[in-house]
């Protein structure tokens, strides 16, 4: 098995019951994850040698974050303790039109103003095979962009393969900032993924009339802006996840590879998932899917089509982990979608 780092920020979710609105709910359901931190927990229930690098406080909540990931068997041994405090984002969930709303309270949490002291990126990458990170991360604080380079450069330094989900968040900084930021560190990557918003809002390209909103997907525009990012930036593989939302509760799932050696574009099965239980983190799932098929020795349409059973499965689960095993990934992608009992 392969050992794989992530890196990122790790928050408390707390989450309404029951679809309600914020307005309604006297409780929340408490989850932890992170979009690294869900890759990580991925990766560890497929059997590989998963690692999460973050920062958290020295305090009670903390130590709930880092017992959340050891529980899914997720080596910690290299996450900080520092700063003031664990970032917490609230999520009222939707359901058929109405969408979900996530609120943020992450402002001076301990990764925002972790500093590359707090690491030995030597010993994290000793050993290691791939290294992910997301545009998230960078986006959360300048001090926060610049330990997302340090742990870049140190990866390539120890020859690792590494990934991005470029995961733009426009509640965390603009696409002006992102691209300056992105743009950078896009010369350390291998492996870029991200859908069609990431590509448009963290570098600048737009795949010709795509409209997700009403399920209209123009392949073709996704063929040329491969070519242009593989042109302008080397990557090995360029892949897009490709969700069609008719609603909060049905949405199209697909995806999308270009391999830079031979220029050849590949569109997955699609799923049609409906009713969505959960789709926060199924992004998530799809690159921690891309990896583990890479990491496992297969072709790159292979890895692809484990990526998108893995991801579809992860909207069946609540919370912001997917908890499926290999079995039932390989099961779905081998065609087995009927979701009957098994005795």
């Amino acid at each position: 098995m392969a050992k794989v780092v992530t890196m990122g920020e790790i928050m408390l979710r707390l989450s309404t019951p029951n679809n309600e609105k914020f307005i309604q709910a006297d409780e929340f359901d408490v989850n932890y994850g992170g979009g690294e931190a869900n890759v990580a927990v991925s990766l560890a229930n497929y059997g590989h040698d998963a690692e999460f690098v973050t920062a958290v406080p020295k305090n009670p909540i903390g130590e709930c974050a880092v017992a959340a990931l050891r529980k899914y068997n997720v080596c910690t041994k290299h996450i900080a303790r520092c700063g003031e405090r664990l970032g917490i984002y609230f999520l009222e969930t939707g359901s058929a039109m109405r969408a979900s709303t996530v609120v943020y309270d992450r402002a001076h949490s301990s990764i925002s103003t972790a500093t590359e002291a707090d690491f030995n990126f030597d010993e994290i990458f000793e050993g290691a095979d791939w290294f992910h990170f997301t545009g998230i991360t960078p986006a959360v604080s300048d001090s926060a962009a610049e330990l997302t380079e340090a742990a870049c450069k140190a990866a390539k330094a120890h020859g690792v393969t590494v990934s991005v989900d470029l995961n733009f968040r426009k509640k965390l900084w603009s696409s002006e900032k992102a691209q300056k930021v992105m743009t950078n560190l896009m010369q350390y990557v291998d492996v870029c993924i991200g859908n069609e918003e990431d590509a448009e809002k963290v570098l600048g390209f737009k795949p010709g009339n795509t409209d997700v909103t009403s399920g209209e997907l123009e392949l073709q525009g996704y063929v040329d802006i491969f070519n242009q990012m593989i042109d302008k930036f080397g990557f090995k593989y360029v892949i897009s996840s490709l969700r069609e939302s008719h609603s909060a509760s049905d949405n199209g799932w697909s995806a999308c590879i270009m391999d830079s050696a031979t220029r050849e574009f590949y569109h997955s099965r699609k799923y049609h998932i409906t009713p969505i239980v959960d789709r926060v983190g199924g992004g998530d799932s799809f690159a921690a899917g891309v990896i583990c098929g890479m990491v496992d020795g297969k072709d790159y349409k292979s890895a692809l089509e484990y990526a998108v059973a893995a991801s579809a499965l992860k909207h069946t689960i609540p919370g912001d982990f997917n908890l499926v095993t290999r079995e039932d990934v390989e099961s779905l992608a081998g065609g087995d979608g009927s979701g009957r009992v098994q005795r």
